[in-house]
């Protein structure tokens, strides 16, 4: 008989425990793989969860980015027109400005030629101005006319305001400084003089009409003699007879001396104008002072002192010089032939050559 203590026991009983080791073993390492699956199997079920939320997710981007980009494109489409139409006018502006350009060139042209002939216009217009003033300044020495022609000559240069005409202004400028030093003559007040003895001359006694002047010292005496005869008391009548007589002898004396009157006459026809004869006389001596105002007007100093002369002649001769009414005519018309007209009047010649010039030129 064996004992329990036998060695096939022992290795049975080894056996088992190995076994019910390998056994829990197992069981642990199915708990263990289970754990494992199920975690694995619940990581898959998240992760496809998520992938699907991801999916929607990135569906729904998707269907955003393709409205975005369907936006984006008639964004495009319209910024693509609104080029277009951008260049169209942008061609359009450049035709424009092209055309523009062309006008502005073409009326700058017009300008230039319509300038250059308004100023050849001018000048000629100026030049003809200063023809004439200097030919009425050589003839008829009318300086005003000529300054007032060279004033508004210069006037118009001015306006103009060109640098190419400061010659001309300059020769102008010089022609005016010449005329203003030339010496003035009174020709308006003594034409005004001329004048008050035309309007005189019908008024101026003449010798062949000659009246006697009332006698004023007899015209006394015979209120002195009324007043005698009113005054006198009869005590001193012999005394005042003996005066009314030599009075009365006075005014007889008088009178026959008014009947005759002796004056020397250089003209003897002079005492024997009919009424026709003094008025032609008359008519001709204001004729020759109208005449000697032409004369004075047109700078004439020869012709003027020719005419005072021969009105101071016709006055002497034919005009009692003794009356008050005379004698101031005749001291105006010997002043007025003593005046001096004679003045050197310079020519325009300056200011004509400078605008010859400058048109000749251009």
């Amino acid at each position: 008989m064996s004992s329990p203590d036998s060695p096939s026991e022992t290795v049975s009983t080894g056996k088992a425990e190995t076994l019910s080791r390998m056994q829990q073993r197992l069981r642990w390492l199915t708990w263990g793989l289970t754990v494992l699956v199920v975690l694995f199997v619940a990581h898959l079920v998240y992760s496809h969860i998520e992938i699907g939320g991801l999916r929607a997710e990135i569906a729904k981007r998707l269907q955003s980015g393709d409205d975005v980009s369907m936006e984006a494109k008639t964004i495009a489409k319209t910024t693509q027109d609104m080029m277009v139409d951008i260049q169209a006018k942008v061609v359009a502006l450049e035709n424009r400005q092209a055309e523009t350009q062309n006008q502005q060139v073409s009326l700058s042209q017009m300008y230039q030629d319509l300038s250059k002939s308004r100023d050849d216009w001018s000048l000629a217009e100026i030049e003809q101005v200063l023809s004439t003033a200097n030919q009425q300044l050589q003839l008829s020495k009318n300086i005003d006319g000529a300054l007032v022609a060279l004033q508004n000559a210069d006037r118009t240069l001015a306006h103009s305001n060109k640098p190419q005409f400061i010659a001309i202004r300059g020769a102008i400028a010089r022609d005016i400084g010449r005329l203003r030093a030339v010496p003035n003559v009174d020709t308006a007040g003594m034409a005004l003089k001329l004048d008050s003895i035309i309007s005189e001359i019908s008024r101026l006694p003449l010798m062949a009409g000659e009246k006697p002047l009332p006698d004023h010292d007899r015209d006394a005496s015979s209120r002195m003699k009324k007043e005698l005869e009113f005054s006198l008391s009869p005590s001193d009548w012999a005394h005042s007879s003996a005066v009314l007589w030599n009075d009365w002898i006075d005014d007889m004396r008088g009178e026959i001396h008014s009947l005759v009157r002796v004056q020397e006459v250089d003209a003897p026809d002079a005492l024997i104008l009919s009424p026709s004869q003094a008025y032609y006389l008359r008519e001709n001596l204001k004729l020759r002072l109208l005449s000697a105002r032409l004369s004075l007007l047109s700078h004439s100093p020869n012709s003027f002192k020719n005419d005072i002369n021969a009105a101071l002649d016709l006055l002497d001769r034919y005009f009692d010089t003794s009356a008050d009414s005379v004698k101031p005519v005749r001291t105006t018309l010997r002043n007025l032939e003593s005046s001096d007209l004679s003045v050197d009047i310079p020519s325009l010649s300056d200011s004509l050559n400078a605008v010859q010039n400058h048109r000749m030129k251009n």
